[in-house]
C-alpha cells in the first residue's frame, strides 16, 4: 500500500506486511528486553543540567525530582499505560570517582545514593534508567566511562539496581566508540542483571552506512539515537521527522522487537508545541515505532497534554507486538503527507499529516488509492476517539487536517470484523481477537 514511487510493488495489504516483515531481519540484542518500544520519562530536555538546588530545589537534578516523577507515573495512570521507566540523564554524578574508582552520585543532590532511589522507583512498579558517556567526560563535563572503566561501571550500575543505561559519546573518538559500545553490551550482560541498553553511537557517526553498521547495532543495543538532540520547538520536530523519512529505506528494516530507532524525547507538555503539533509528534513517533520517553513536568502537566500522552489508541499502535516500523508513503506537493504502519493481525495505522501553516486543509483520497486491497474496512479515529462508518476501498473520503496537525486512523481489516455475524454494531470475531491486552494492559480503546 505504498505510493507509485515506493520500492515495493502493489501487492495488497497482506503481501506488503509480509514483505516488510521479511526486511526486518537484524539480530536483536539477546537480553530479552524491550520487545516493544520502551516508554517512560526522561529528564534531559525539560531539566537539562540544572544543579542549583539551593535556588531551584523542585527542578534541579536531584533525587527529589526523580522521586516526584516516579510518584506521578505510579499514581496518575501512566504506569498502567506502559510508561514505566524513570530515566536520569547527565549531571547526576559527583565530579570525581570514589576511592575504588567507581562512579558516585553527587552527595548533596542524591544524599540517599542511587540504590535507595532505585528501591523507591521499584517499590512503585517502575524501572530506573541512568546516563553514562563513553569518553573521558560526559557532555556536561562529569566523569565519563573510558575503555578501562567499562566493566567497573557496568557492575556498579547492576549493583545499584539500574534497569536501563543510556551511553552517550561525548569526548570520545570513532576508534574508542567502535571498541567501547560492544564492550559495554557484553559487560552489562555479564552482570546477570537485565539492563536495557541505549546507544548514542550512530548519532556520532552521521547515522547512516557505511559508517554505521545497523546489523551490529541490533545485536548489541536495544535502542539507539540516530540523529541530533531534539529541542523544544516545532522546527526541531520537523527536522527529525524529515531526516527519518528521507532515510526510511535504511532505517525502517533495522527496527524490530528488542532493537529500535530512537528519534529522541516527546516534548508534549513543555513550551514549544501547540496542541496540534503535540498530537502530530505523538502520532508520528507511534508510526515510527519510536521509544516514548516524555521529558516534561508531570506535576504540572495540563489536561490537553495528558490526554494526548495517555491516548490508548496511539499507545496501542506504538506498542504493537509485531514491531514493524512505519513509513511515509505519500508526500503531496501541497503540504500533506501520509504515513502508514502495518500492525498485528493484518490491521494497520494511517497518519495524515499537514505541513501547512495557513488553514485546515480538506484532503480527499480513498483507501484504494493508498493501495489497500479491495474490501470494506472499519476505521477508528484515534484522536476523536470515534468508530467511523465502514469504508470501502473504492469510496473517496475527505478529512480536514489542521495546520501542522494530524488525523490518525486505526484500520481494522475485514477478516477481523466477523462479517457473517454483523448486526446491531456487534463484531464478535473482532472482540475476541482484539480484547487481548498488550503492554501495560493496553488493548484497543474502543468497542464495536
Amino acid at each position: 500500500m505504498f505510493s507509485p514511487h515506493s520500492f515495493l510493488p502493489r501487492m495488497g495489504l497482506p503481501g506488503v506486511i509480509f514483505a516488510l516483515a521479511l526486511t526486518t531481519v537484524a539480530t536483536a540484542l539477546d537480553n530479552g528486553l524491550m520487545r516493544t518500544p520502551p516508554m517512560g520519562w526522561l529528564a534531559w530536555e525539560r531539566y537539562r543540567c540544572d544543579i542549583d538546588c539551593d535556588n531551584d530545589p523542585k527542578n534541579c537534578i536531584s533525587e527529589v525530582l526523580f522521586r516526584d516523577m516516579a510518584d506521578r507515573l505510579a499514581e496518575d495512570g501512566w504506569r498502567e499505560l506502559g510508561y514505566d521507566y524513570i530515566n536520569i540523564d547527565d549531571c547526576w554524578s559527583s565530579r570525581k570517582r570514589d576511592e575504588q574508582g567507581r562512579l558516585q552520585p553527587d552527595p548533596k543532590r542524591f544524599p540517599g545514593g542511587i540504590p535507595k532511589l532505585a528501591r523507591y522507583v521499584h517499590d512503585r512498579g517502575l524501572k530506573l534508567g541512568i546516563y553514562g558517556d563513553l569518553g573521558t567526560h560526559t557532555c556536561m563535563g562529569y566523569p565519563g566511562t573510558t575503555l578501562d572503566k567499562i566493566d567497573t561501571d557496568a557492575q556498579t550500575f547492576a549493583d545499584w539496581g539500574i534497569d536501563m543505561l543510556k551511553l552517550d559519546g561525548c569526548y570520545s573518538n570513532a576508534t574508542e566508540q567502535e571498541k567501547g559500545y560492544p564492550l559495554m553490551s557484553k559487560a552489562l550482560n555479564a552482570t546477570g542483571r537485565p539492563i536495557g541498553y541505549s546507544c548514542s553511537w550512530p548519532a556520532y557517526q552521521g547515522g547512516l552506512p557505511p559508517k554505521v553498521n545497523y546489523t551490529q547495532l541490533g545485536s548489541i543495543c536495544n535502542l539507539w539515537r540516530n540523529y541530533g538532540d531534539i529541542q523544544d520547538s516545532w522546527d526541531s520536530v520537523l527536522n527529525i521527522v524529515d531526516w527519518f523519512s528521507n532515510h526510511q529505506d535504511i532505517l525502517q528494516p533495522v527496527a524490530g522487537p528488542g532493537r529500535w530507532n530512537d528519534p529522541d524525547m516527546l516534548l508534549i507538555g513543555d513550551f514549544g508545541l501547540s496542541v496540534d503539533q503535540s498530537r502530530s509528534q505523538m502520532a508520528l513517533w507511534a508510526i515510527m515505532a519510536a521509544p516514548l520517553f516524555m521529558s516534561n513536568d508531570l506535576r504540572t502537566l495540563n489536561s490537553e497534554a495528558r490526554t494526548i500522552l495517555q491516548n490508548k489508541g496511539v499507545i496501542a499502535i506504538n506498542q504493537d507486538k509485531m514491531g514493524v516500523q512505519g513509513r511515509r508513503i505519500l508526500k503531496e506537493k501541497y503540504g500533506i503527507e501520509v504515513y502508514w504502519r502495518p500492525l498485528s493481525n493484518a490491521a494497520s495505522a494511517l497518519v495524515f499529516f499537514s505541513r501547512r501553516t495557513d488553514m485546515p486543509y480538506r484532503y480527499t483520497t480513498s483507501l484504494g488509492k493508498l493501495n489497500y486491497t479491495a474490501a470494506s474496512y472499519q476505521v477508528y479515529d484515534v484522536f476523536s476517539e470515534k468508530v467511523m462508518p465502514r469504508l470501502s476501498d473504492t469510496t473517496d473520503f475527505t478529512i480536514s487536517i489542521n495546520p501542522s496537525g494530524v488525523v490518525m486512523w486505526y484500520i481494522i481489516p475485514p477478516a477481523l470484523l466477523g462479517q457473517s455475524q454483523m448486526g446491531g454494531g456487534e463484531y464478535p470475531n473482532f472482540r475476541r481477537k482484539y480484547r487481548v491486552s498488550q503492554r501495560g494492559g493496553v488493548g484497543l480503546p474502543f468497542s464495536l
